[in-house]
């Protein structure tokens, strides 16, 4: 699979979600060489912000309102950032075993999570992670984003001093 070329679609993704103010995090699915699903971080800067509006997320529920069944352990993530704990959670409780990400998030990424200290559920998922894919096309979407005055999404946070150093 060409990770790459569809980590290219991501970040047009993220170029969409940045353009609308919001957190620059795009992400698609794709499953035997087609994109089947996308989303976009929502309310991150809005009077509405919540934390459960991620990209994988909306990607998520993209992917369970599909008409078509697919086989979810042939899907593959792509994500502009890397996927937080909740959202990596909820991809791999998904049944999704394929993530590749961008930008590592050094505040709160949970690819590093160690599943085999979990309960058997957990401990027993084989777990694909790709990193760092166009990673510096990523960051420059983030450090546009925190280099913008208007934008005060984790403004003085670990992530935004990492991503401006």
């Amino acid at each position: 699979m060409d990770h790459e070329y569809y980590m290219k679609m991501a970040l047009d993704e993220a170029k969409k979600a940045l353009k609308e103010g919001e957190f620059p995090v795009g992400c698609i699915m794709v499953c035997e060489d087609r994109i089947i699903a996308t989303g976009v971080r929502k309310n991150s800067v809005q009077a509405t912000r919540n934390e459960l509006d991620h990209a994988e997320i909306v990607c998520l529920r993209r992917l369970n309102e599909l008409a078509g069944s697919f086989e979810r352990s042939k899907i593959t993530i792509y994500s502009t950032m890397e996927p937080c704990l909740m959202c990596y959670s909820a991809l791999i409780l998904n049944g999704i075993r394929k993530i590749v990400y961008a930008y590592e998030d050094a505040m709160s990424g949970g690819t590093e999570l160690d599943l085999k200290q979990l309960k058997p559920l957990y401990a027993d998922m084989e777990i694909t992670i790709t990193p760092h894919v166009l990673r510096n096309e990523s960051l420059a979407l983030f450090k546009k984003f925190f280099s913008n005055p208007a934008n005060n999404y984790w403004k003085e946070s670990l992530l935004a001093r990492y991503t401006l150093e």
